[in-house]
């Protein structure tokens, strides 16, 4: 009848459950059932938090339209224990429900008496609250505990922190630090900015879905864009200002990776992932999303667009709540008379990107100065030049500095991996773009109608657990782009949940049902494979467009090998 805790988590930072640390899970919960599931676990978890000792844990329930997000606050010591009063809680409030004996309460409470007593850190927890009370940011996992960021920092083993009342706490401090958001955009944004903080003399960290990097040193590559990629950044004592890519994923699952920093931006919202986390609609995703301001202390900056539906709505949402927080808002948009949101702080005026000034714009540099612009035909780059400009100026960069930033950022491997890089193949226009949902389809579908070409072909293949609708939005973008051949191809290592062959299947018959003839399919094993297709198939005039979310050095090479 009920369901089983899905995805039961420790929450380490401020999240969109709670505004600090603790545990939570999500239930499947018939509609009927759920007011009074909901006031069960309410009921069972301050009981169990109440034998604890911890009266004045927070509790929440967030409906979503299968079942209930709870959570509940908890020692920041005690995580572990927390995630097992969570269940514990839900095992008792499901058995009232369903009208079964509930599990032992004096058992239960031992048990979690006895794991609370095993997990206490006298220590952690002394030089966190010694922290917070001199507003002092501090980055901490199971391996590490750094008081300060970057150049600024002391990182410490578990068992072996500092005495708070011994320790010099005028040798740490903050520096200037940003966290970007969004459904698309995020990498470009947070690249884009470390190049305007590099010629301002930084020694820039960040951290993006392909690399944790510092100055000019790759640091690691892969996904990077959550709460591991933060703190990698942040505990480098060689960087002077730190700009991290901050994940829908990683937000929900842990909540904010660093706290009381500088800026943070939402650069739009749109349908992908949903599902996840009990959060199943674009407003929840939004708001979801919009957890990075909770990392932002008094005085900071929250950058939004105003001319992108959901985000601006969101932000207004919780407009009141950041400005009691004192956060201001630095609004953007490529119209600067789109100002329906508040005053903003960037536009495009007179074909340059500029900044608000006493009533005035100062212009920093033209849009066809950019070079991943496209001469302002990749419009989707400007919102994020706007973005990156907002920020840079919240971090405290000189316009000289932001200007050069912009002008020496380039759609290439080296700047922008995987964001329209564009090839000469033979005459063949090749660009290799990793846009996997519709959203940035269509900014990439946008920018391909400004390309002259004989012939087209789209690669594209993508992961199982993206569901029929998601597929669906996509291919209703890909049906735009009339190519004359749609390579599609599989995911390797990412059915997840699906039958080998059926993602590709199920593209070619919805791109079917969009009027796309039965002769333009050819569908293959991988990207890579599908790519070597490709090449051999373009001709001088061409355009291919590979758009490849795995094996993407295979396919860069094979692009580079082609193209001589």
């Amino acid at each position: 009848m009920l369901s089983s805790p899905h995805d039961s988590r420790r929450q380490t930072g401020a999240g969109s459950l709670l505004d600090g640390p603790g545990a939570a899970l999500e239930v499947h919960v018939p509609e009927p059932l759920r007011e009074a599931a909901a006031d069960a676990w309410r009921r069972h978890a301050r009981t169990l938090c109440d034998a604890l000792g911890w009266t004045d844990a927070p509790l929440t329930v967030r409906p979503f339209p299968r079942g209930l997000s709870l959570a509940l606050g908890s020692p920041v010591d005690l995580l572990y224990t927390a995630t097992e009063v969570n269940e514990a809680a839900w095992a008792r409030a499901r058995a009232e429900v369903e009208g079964n004996d509930l599990p032992d309460l004096g058992e239960t409470v031992e048990r979690l008496t006895r794991e609370a007593a095993e997990e206490a850190d006298p220590p952690l927890k002394a030089l966190l609250a010694a922290a917070e009370a001199r507003g002092m940011p501090v980055v901490w996992d199971d391996d590490a505990v750094t008081v300060g960021l970057g150049s600024r920092g002391k990182t410490f083993a578990p068992d072996a922190l500092p005495d708070p009342d011994a320790f010099d706490w005028d040798a740490v401090g903050p520096i200037p630090t940003a966290l970007v958001t969004g459904t698309n955009g995020k990498s470009t944004t947070v690249r884009m900015l470390a190049g305007m903080a590099r010629a301002a003399g930084h020694t820039v960290g960040f951290s993006t879905t392909d690399a944790v990097t510092v100055g000019d040193e790759v640091v690691d590559r892969g996904d990077f864009s959550g709460p591991l990629g933060a703190r990698a950044v942040m505990r480098d004592e060689r960087v002077t200002l730190a700009v991290c890519e901050s994940a829908r994923g990683g937000l929900l699952r842990r909540g904010v990776p660093v706290p009381l920093v500088t800026a943070a931006a939402l650069t739009n919202v749109a349908a992908d992932h949903l599902g996840d986390y009990g959060v199943e609609t674009v407003p929840a995703l939004a708001d979801a999303k919009l957890v990075v301001a909770k990392a932002l202390g008094p005085g900071g900056v929250l950058v939004a667009p105003t001319d992108e539906p959901e985000a601006t709505a969101a932000v207004r949402r919780q407009a009141d709540a950041l400005a009691a927080r004192g956060v201001a808002i630095r609004w953007t948009a490529l119209d600067p008379t789109d100002a329906v949101a508040g005053p903003l702080a960037a536009s495009v005026v007179d074909g340059a990107i500029s900044l608000q000034t006493d009533g005035g714009w100062r212009p920093l540099c033209r849009v066809e100065e950019i070079p991943a612009a496209l001469g302002g035909a990749a419009r989707h780059v400007v919102r994020n030049a706007l973005t990156a400009s907002a920020l840079g100026e919240a971090l405290g960069l000189r316009d000289d500095a932001i200007a050069a930033g912009l002008r020496a950022f380039r759609s290439d491997e080296t700047d922008n991996p995987g964001r329209a890089n564009q090839f000469d193949v033979d005459g063949a226009r090749v660009v290799i773009d990793y846009a996997h949902n519709a959203h940035g389809l269509s900014a990439l579908a946008d920018l391909a109608t400004t390309w002259d070409a004989r012939r087209r072909l789209v690669l594209f293949g993508s992961a199982g657990d993206r569901s029929d609708a998601d597929l669906a939005a996509m291919c209703d973008v890909l049906a735009r782009l009339q190519a004359d051949r749609y390579v599609l191809v599989e995911i390797p290592g990412y059915l997840r949940g699906r039958e080998a062959g059926a993602v590709p299947a199920l593209l070619e018959r919805l791109l079917r049902e969009r009027g796309v003839p039965s002769d333009a399919f050819v569908q293959r094993a991988d990207p890579a494979s599908g790519t070597a297709f490709a090449l051999d198939w373009a001709e001088a005039g061409d355009l291919v467009i590979l758009l490849a979310l795995t094996q993407r050095d295979e396919v860069l090479q094979l692009v580079k090998d082609a193209g001589g």
